[in-house]
């Protein structure tokens, strides 16, 4: 949970920091080359780190078979502590670079530990996973909500080595604890004895032809199936968050606040706010922030939900939900922005909801040998093949519109909900 909780609370931080490094830094220097930092070049800065916050769960999970969880969420913790100081003490926007590339590297290895430690280690794994999830939308929500009050009052790089200290003195804990990673499991050696000895699907993969036969033996079963459920999610999930905060922008209701309308007159002079001072707060990032608040709700809920019912049902009903909610989006804004908040409240949770459901999913249709190799093919298809929702919905708002964006979104929805329902008739069958 500490280190679901720093994953997500990174993450998040890094657009925040993103507006002060466009005014504080002019070039990037390379030695034989500059390059103005220009949003453009700064939004490939920040996906060198994103990118391979996706591209590392993949080898992150052949890695968590082999080591384990705890050694592999220790390193986890240590990398991004580290990132975060050695941000903090960047010079230039070239070492923010590297800040970030050990960020993603970092931090990519975490899921597939974390997950895999989960289904192999706790009993209840719904409600462990529900907990677990909980972590991460805390981390989300609250992580940017610190970073931009810390923001008010130091300078960026202070509140970098700030968040960087929290993951280094879990990362200590995390290499103290002792447990017993494989408690919920009951016998794997007689796993592979069932197996006849001829798989290594409970003692993970030691090379590369290995790794190609446990691949092939995974995506030739319904775990294929899954992983076309985890991708839609990742690109639904994507594909509506990157541009909701502009998207709302431009809706009644959303108009900038100024700050000396929220404070007291007394608060605001002991706050260095004056009256007519230009600073505002724009009400469309707090929707959003509420927004993945609410999601602690739905990833309770899910988690829950995956110990009551067949989680395929689960993925079925979930992402019919998204479905109606993306094609009821764009009408329900122009009702208003208390129906929108009502609206936002319910995407929220159920864009949460399925997390649990689907990582749960995993754990059904995977051998417990593989566990690792299986999450980081499923994060793989979340943070990595998701992360081009982010460049459907930019190409579909710049050539087509808001209307459209939404009937794409409900499509993926539409088909990941086919999926689980086909996934729970195979295996009611």
């Amino acid at each position: 949970m500490l280190a679901h909780a720093a994953v997500h609370t990174y993450e998040m931080a890094v657009p925040l920091f993103v507006v002060v490094w466009l005014t504080e830094f002019d070039v990037i220097s390379l030695g034989i080359a500059q390059f103005e930092v220009t949003t453009a070049t700064l939004g490939v800065v920040v996906t060198l780190g994103y990118g391979l916050f996706g591209l590392g769960a993949l080898p992150g999970g052949i890695l968590v078979d082999r080591i384990g969880s705890r050694r592999l969420i220790s390193a986890c913790l240590l990398g991004m502590g580290l990132s975060y100081v050695l941000l903090g003490l960047a010079p230039s926007m070239l070492v923010v670079a590297l800040a970030l590339v050990l960020w993603g590297v970092a931090a990519s290895v975490y899921h597939p530990a974390g997950l895999s430690l989960i289904s192999k280690g706790v009993e209840e794994r719904g409600t462990g996973l529900a907990y677990h999830g909980i972590a991460g939308n805390l981390g989300i929500g609250l992580g940017p909500l610190l970073t931009a009050v810390l923001l008010l009052f130091v300078e960026w790089r202070t509140v970098a080595l700030i968040l960087g200290v929290p993951a280094l003195l879990a990362a200590v804990y995390a290499a103290r604890a002792n447990f017993d990673e494989t408690a919920a499991v009951e016998d794997v050696a007689e796993g592979a004895a069932a197996d006849g000895g001829s798989s290594k699907a409970d003692a993970g993969v030691d090379s590369l032809g290995e790794f190609v036969t446990e691949s092939r033996r995974l995506l030739a079963g319904g775990f294929l199936l899954v992983f076309v459920v985890v991708m839609c999610s990742g690109l639904y999930y994507r594909g509506i968050l990157t541009f909701l905060p502009e998207l709302l922008r431009g809706l009644p209701g959303f108009e900038p606040i100024p700050v000396t309308e929220l404070l007291p007159a007394s608060v605001g002079s002991a706050l260095g706010v004056e009256a007519g001072d230009a600073q505002t707060i724009s009400p469309q990032d707090y929707f959003y922030a509420g927004l993945l608040l609410v999601g602690v709700v739905g990833q309770y809920a899910g988690g829950k939900l995956t110990d009551r019912f067949p989680v395929e049902y689960g993925i079925a009903g979930a992402f019919a939900v998204l479905a109606v909610l993306a094609l009821a989006f764009v009408p329900v804004a122009g009702m208003g922005i208390g129906p929108l908040m009502a609206l936002g409240a319910v995407l929220g949770i159920f864009l949460f909801v399925v997390q649990p459901l689907y990582q749960a999913t995993v754990a059904e249709y995977t051998p417990a040998g593989t566990r690792g190799l299986s999450y980081g093919f499923t994060y793989l298809g979340v943070f990595g093949v998701g992360a081009l929702g982010g460049t459907i919905a930019g190409a579909i708002l710049a050539f087509a519109g808001v209307a459209e964006l939404f009937l794409t979104l409900a499509v993926i929805a539409t088909a990941a909900s086919g999926v689980g329902l086909y996934l729970g008739r195979a295996a009611g069958r």
